[in-house]
């Protein structure tokens, strides 16, 4: 555990930044170090010195690393997006996905369009036809995840969007920045 750790002498970066001695029974020295005063100026400045006292005191010594590491996250994205925070970080990136689902989708429905093109012999260009040479390997090494796709499950993935739609408030933020 860190705060069995052997300690400079130097003030932590809490009890610099709060203009106090550091005491050897110091609660934020194993976990804002001297040389990361940025650290805990995020923290205090989001929770408060205090409220990061009574959090780490509550919170059993060996799950503290985890708290004070979740703390400074937290603190980060308050102070980059004050409104939504670590929400706003979240929403984002399930949006990111949803769409990147979404376009998933509509690239195995083109590659499904184009294996049904290819195998009935309706290619129209010398550019399908090149496109296509490799495909039948393709779909071999894919294990023929084309066989089970059909439009139905393109249906349901825009259903399955639709229940997810973060363009609405709160999340609308992003697009307006």
């Amino acid at each position: 555990m860190r705060s069995h750790e052997p300690r400079s002498t130097s003030s932590c970066a809490a009890c610099k930044l709060l203009k106090r001695r550091c005491s050897p029974t110091c609660i934020f020295a194993p976990y804002f170090r001297s040389d990361e005063p940025k650290k805990f100026a995020k923290v205090h400045k989001v929770f408060g010195a205090s409220n990061v006292s009574k959090i780490l005191i509550e919170v059993p010594e060996e799950q503290r690393e985890d708290t004070v590491n979740s703390l400074v996250y937290e603190a980060e994205a308050r102070l980059r997006d004050p409104v939504y925070g670590c929400i706003g970080a979240i929403a984002l990136l399930q949006r990111k996905m949803i769409e990147l689902q979404h376009d998933l989708v509509l690239a195995r429905a083109r590659l499904a369009r184009y294996a049904a093109n290819y195998s009935t012999g309706v290619a129209g260009t010398e550019l399908d036809r090149l496109t296509m040479t490799g495909l039948g390997e393709f779909l071999v090494a894919c294990g023929g995840f084309m066989d089970s796709f059909n439009q139905s499950s393109s249906y349901q993935v825009n259903q399955d969007a639709n229940m997810y739609d973060l363009t609405q408030i709160p999340y609308a933020y992003h697009d307006q920045l």
